[in-house]
């Protein structure tokens, strides 16, 4: 996960230079009904709530987000649009909340604090399909591809791949289907910023799982996404 966020990070770090390259060769073609259809890519840091009271976050949780918008103006001068996609999101969360099954196929969970228990590795991923639906505002003009922008929406979800996995010396615990997990999701986005690199928050409306218990209590684990989101026209 890490080496796949590194080789993305390289890549939007070149999108300046080709979304430049671009604008020189179209700057003598003016379109009045442009649209501002385009690629993403975006590279969140997590921070997991709602987790059992004795339970804390822990090691690495980060994601990576590709996709395509496409845009439709609502007004005159363009610059107001609906959004429309689909893309895709890899994510890690790195936490003390052990996910295990027992004899009779019932899922456990326990607090590898609590426990002090010696491990090398917790932490559970998501591969996801997803529709993001944004309210759009900038200030672009058929003449520029540079512009600031307000991104604001929703992002429907579905969890195709799930995977816990716990590892200790000699010892090693994966779960891919828990019947606690909710696998539709759906989040609240809001994007800002000025050309390619734009400052990127989602909130996770849908709670991780249902009807999980921790000693007896039910918990259901939200996450926040912090980052940065590139486009590419």
């Amino acid at each position: 996960m890490k080496k796949l966020c590194l080789i993305l990070f390289g890549f939007v770090l070149c999108l300046p230079v080709i979304a430049q390259q671009r604008t020189a060769g179209t700057a003598s073609v003016i379109d009045s009904l442009y649209r501002e259809d385009q690629f993403y890519i975006g590279l969140t840091f997590h921070l997991l709530h709602d987790l059992p009271e004795e339970v804390t976050q822990k090691g690495f949780s980060g994601g990576v987000h590709l996709g395509f918008i496409r845009d439709f103006p609502i007004n005159k001068r363009r610059n107001v649009a609906i959004g429309v996609g689909a893309g895709w999101s890899i994510n890690t969360y790195g936490q003390e909340l052990f996910i295990g099954e027992d004899d009779n196929e019932q899922t456990i969970f326990r607090d590898l604090n609590a426990l002090d228990i010696e491990y090398d590795t917790n932490r559970f991923s998501t591969q996801l399909v997803e529709v993001p639906l944004e309210f759009r505002w900038r200030t672009s003009t058929p003449e520029s591809y540079r512009f600031w922008r307000i991104y604001t929406g929703v992002r429907l979800g579905y969890i195709y791949h799930f995977k816990s996995n716990f590892r200790q010396e000699g010892n090693q615990v994966v779960q891919t289907d828990i019947p606690e997990l909710e696998r539709f999701r759906l989040g609240t986005t809001f994007t800002f910023g000025y050309n390619t690199f734009n400052f990127h928050l989602y909130y996770n409306l849908t709670p991780f799982f249902n009807n999980a218990r921790l000693n007896d209590t039910e918990f259901g684990v939200h996450s926040f996404k912090v980052g940065l989101m590139f486009y590419l026209l």
